[in-house]
């Protein structure tokens, strides 16, 4: 098997893009090395966009709302208890979206930060909507794409939206109107940087043509490596990758297998695991694991601070790359 890890790094160090400002797990970071107390600033830094910098390992709000991600948080309080304390812990990028509830997420996110702290980043979505649990259907028209970013911005309590990302290409509109749409709204001071979510290398070169893309978010964990070329790719270009499903691991986290062997060794928890083989795998790679408990919360951000060695890296990554995707 190729190696990852030399590929990664041969591929950071001739990114055209705005750099990231950090470096391999396992090699020198430029950040404080006391993280007491902020644990998510072991996990590296990282500028999106070349002007937000944040720690890269993030929160993403999709578990808040009930259950299949439609209507209210089953226990309120507790949500609002996750999004405070992801922010004593270092946490300063959060990811959600208007489809989250739908309309529950951006709403809990300025209850519980508003306003929000200096650094705190907040990067939504709009293109996907509702008609029940777990049930999604894309929208791309552009006069959809600017609505929901204004009542994003009032949701959200904020007069421009850092990264707004489109939530799904909806193939009945062309990719050019919709990412067209969301550079009026970047030309009227709306929103900061743009984003988009499942899509292809070829799918984002199209929209760079449009205007800049600054991060791209797609499936992605230890198990299920189908975004790979894209992530590759959004090394050379210094954009950021944000994996969704991260800490999917499947048989990975089995009894007797790699992951919760190494875990073992590490005093750690096979997520804390998973998580750390994301960090290590791409300096562009920003985690964003959800939770609706904060206990599961300091569970996930404790793992920035996992150092893999090589071997153990390497190990988990070919044990990855054998497991079936379901």
């Amino acid at each position: 098997m190729e190696n990852i890890r030399g590929r990664c790094r041969a591929r950071a160090a001739h990114g055209t893009g705005p750099a990231p400002i950090t470096a391999l797990k396992g090699h020198p970071r430029m950040t404080s090395p006391d993280h007491t107390g902020r644990p998510a600033e072991a996990s590296g830094a990282f500028r999106l966009g070349g002007d937000l910098t944040i720690n890269r390992l993030g929160y993403g709000t999709m578990q808040l709302p009930g259950k299949g991600v439609w209507g209210e948080p089953r226990d309120r309080g507790e949500a609002v208890r996750v999004l405070r304390r992801a922010v004593e812990l270092g946490v300063n990028f959060f990811d959600t979206a208007d489809s989250y509830g739908p309309d529950v997420a951006e709403p809990l996110l300025r209850e519980a930060l508003h306003p929000y702290d200096e650094g705190v980043v907040i990067a939504t979505k709009a293109g996907l909507t509702r008609q029940g649990p777990d049930l999604w259907t894309p929208v791309g028209r552009p006069a959809y794409l600017r609505q929901q970013a204004e009542l994003s911005l009032r949701r959200l309590g904020v007069e421009r939206i850092d990264l707004f990302q489109l939530h799904r290409v909806d193939p009945e509109v062309p990719l050019e109107d919709q990412v067209g749409e969301l550079k009026k709204l970047q030309d009227e001071g709306k929103i900061r940087h743009i984003g988009l979510s499942e899509v292809t290398v070829e799918q984002t070169e199209a929209a760079q043509r449009v205007a800049p893309i600054v991060s791209v978010q797609n499936l992605y964990n230890l198990s299920d490596r189908s975004a790979e070329d894209l992530l590759d790719w959004s090394a050379e270009q210094g954009i950021g990758f944000i994996p969704w499903f991260p800490l999917a691991t499947g048989a990975l986290s089995g009894e007797g297998s790699p992951l919760t062997a190494f875990a073992r060794r590490h005093g750690a928890s096979p997520s804390q695991l998973a998580l750390a083989w994301l960090l290590r795998r791409s300096p562009v790679m920003l985690p964003i694991p959800g939770t609706s408990s904060v206990a599961h919360l300091e569970d996930n951000v404790a793992a920035a601070a996992i150092e893999l060695t090589d071997d153990e890296f390497e190990a988990l990554a070919r044990a990855g790359a054998e497991q079936p995707r379901g």
